[in-house]
């Protein structure tokens, strides 16, 4: 374990040089500082300290110094996934990316030798710096991608002629970090003139607080900009340049066209690599506490397992591959096109054990209800239940006759005599008239769910949807207010609650977040330990976080909010954005479900 706390820290400190030795200029550099909401941030500072919660204010806006790979081992091996990257990576330029095989061979004083040079050269010979196997027991089919940064550019600011500059939008910019391009979209203001080829500078639009004490971008889409003070955002876009590139369209091009790249980013102040379409079904991008949350749920082969809000199903997909396939994962989430991305995904990791449903994790549980055709749930999108007595009493022509004997009416059969009405007969008919419609498409079926049994899953995950506080890198962070940090907290409750009625006596619950907000994590455990006296918390393997918080804190309205009780703060995992493994903020906690009294 300390072998791969050690690899993590090289890469770290060999990442990372201060901004402050980059770039003199006032404007034209990185260097942005994180808003919060002033309550937020003095709850912030009572639970980290001071100093502790500058420091992840720092990091969260940067992105992490690697990419990090989950290798699909049902298909393929980190060694076979690191032969092909290294042929990819030199057919694109970058022919001296080496592989790193364990810690002891990272010369961090060598690692970012070209970072305060000036950059000239094309972004693709220096975007990676090596490959390596990641050093954490059990974790030996990740895989870590070096980038670089950050690097000082030079963008040949004149005096007597302004900069060509591209504005986009906080999103955009934050893609662009992590290695994206500049798609029209996210494009909000451009210099006049602009033409394709020409080079620009991209800096970013922040959200300001407005005269209603709310946040924004007062800006229209297709602004003008003159190179003047009098630009919008001017002042308030210095120390925000993200890297210039070539223009892949004029000015009148970009606001006209919906979709292409409009910049293709040749110099970035980070440089990590992008790994869109490759080796897709051999691997997938991954923040690795992402992949050590599959990992804490300990999923077996044969199991019955639920995600309760399963997109993007990066999860999903780590659970049935440990699980090697055999089982049964149950992903949901209350997303019609989620859904679809799951089903996507499973079949392009070539995946067979993972059914997927349309459902609010809010109403996970159908107490009360008979199972249907499929084992412990409730649920179905299809017209069902349809007798053939109501088939023959209802007014339908020869045609529609036809088209129902073409269909085993059989399969249509009520159970205990429920009736099916002639509007539902009618619909039904139409659907057969004309076609399935886009729901149940090939290859975009989405059947919707009612809710599962009781006690019917062996283990369920709970990566609750969540303020989202520890993603990195983060821009901005002043939407959130107390209020909002105790509606999310509301929000994950009440799934909290349907999680343990769904997981059998013996089971276990794994309950995850990307938030930094303890109000969301170790409150939550408090919650669930106070409620429910047959659930206990388990160790974790791999152990990589560090402790959880212990103690209180009190709200601005007077409420204490209660985190753990000593003894307890090692048995999850908390990730710091701004330690030594340079991970996004993450939040693990297991449960071991004893003899339910409910």
């Amino acid at each position: 374990m300390q072998k791969g706390w050690n690899f993590i820290k090289v890469i770290h400190r060999s990442f990372f040089t201060p901004i402050s030795q980059m770039d003199h200029s006032t404007r034209y550099r990185y260097g942005p500082t994180l808003k919060w909401n002033p309550m937020v941030e003095e709850y912030f500072i009572k639970a980290y300290g001071a100093d502790h919660f500058s420091r992840i204010s720092a990091a969260l806006v940067r992105p992490s110094c690697y990419s990090c790979i989950r290798v699909n081992t049902l298909k393929s091996t980190n060694d076979a996934v690191i032969e092909k990257l290294l042929e990819i990576f030199k057919e694109r330029g970058m022919p001296d990316v080496v592989v790193q095989e364990s810690a002891t061979t990272w010369k961090p004083d060598n690692c970012c030798k070209t970072t305060l040079e000036s950059i000239g050269s094309a972004e693709s010979s220096k975007a990676i710096k090596s490959i390596s196997k990641c050093q954490f027991p059990g974790l030996d089919y990740v895989v870590f991608v070096k980038g670089s940064g950050p690097h000082a550019i030079h963008y040949g600011y004149n005096e007597g002629k302004p900069l060509k500059e591209v504005i986009v939008s906080r999103k955009c910019a934050e893609a662009v970090l992590r290695g994206a391009q500049v798609y029209v979209p996210g494009v909000l203001a451009c210099s006049a003139h602009v033409e394709r080829g020409d080079a620009v500078a991209v800096s970013v639009a922040v959200e300001q607080s407005g005269p209603d004490g709310g946040w924004g971008i007062a800006m229209t889409r297709g602004t003008v900009l003159q190179g003047s003070q009098a630009d919008p955002y001017y002042f308030e876009r210095d120390g925000f340049y993200i890297g210039q590139g070539t223009a892949m369209m004029s000015r009148a091009g970009i606001f006209r066209a919906s979709e292409g790249i409009a910049v293709d980013m040749k110099e970035r102040v980070f440089r990590l690599p992008s790994f869109y379409d490759l080796l897709e079904g051999e691997i997938f991008l991954q923040n690795l506490p992402s992949i050590i949350t599959a990992h804490a749920l300990d999923p077996q082969p044969g199991e019955r397992i639920l995600d309760m809000c399963a997109a993007p199903g990066g999860k999903t997909t780590a659970i049935a591959i440990l699980m090697k396939d055999k089982g049964e994962v149950v992903a949901v989430d209350r997303s019609h096109n989620k859904v679809l991305g799951i089903q996507k995904l499973a079949a392009e990791l070539d995946l067979s054990c993972i059914t997927t449903y349309k459902l609010d994790a809010l109403k996970s549980v159908c107490c009360g209800a008979e199972s249907d055709n499929l084992p412990n749930t409730c649920c179905s999108e299809d017209v069902q239940n349809m007798q053939k007595s109501d088939l023959s009493s209802a007014t339908i022509d020869v045609f529609d006759e036809k088209l129902l004997s073409q269909k085993n009416i059989d399969d249509l059969q009520a159970k205990d005599g429920q009736y099916t009405s002639k509007a539902e007969l009618r619909k039904h008919i139409r659907k057969l008239k004309n076609g399935p419609g886009r729901n149940h498409t090939a290859g975009g079926r989405v059947e919707k769910s009612q809710g599962f049994s009781p006690n019917s899953f062996d283990r369920v995950l709970l990566d609750a949807p969540c303020s989202a506080l520890g993603l990195r890198p983060r821009l901005f962070a002043g939407e959130e207010t107390i209020d909002s940090l105790k509606n999310h907290a509301k929000y994950q409750r009440r799934m909290f609650d349907q999680a343990v009625l769904l997981v059998r006596p013996g089971g276990v619950i794994v309950y995850s977040t990307c938030t930094i907000n303890p109000g969301e994590n170790e409150a939550l455990v408090r919650y669930a330990l106070d409620t429910y006296e047959f659930l206990s918390l388990a160790s974790q393997h791999p152990k990589i976080g560090g402790p959880g918080l212990t103690g209180s804190c009190q709200l601005p309205n007077g409420f204490v909010e209660e985190w753990l009780k000593p003894g307890e703060e090692n048995l999850v995992q908390r990730f710091d954005p701004s330690s030594d493994h340079d991970t996004i903020g993450f939040f693990i906690a297991k449960f071991s479900v004893g003899h339910k009294n409910i």
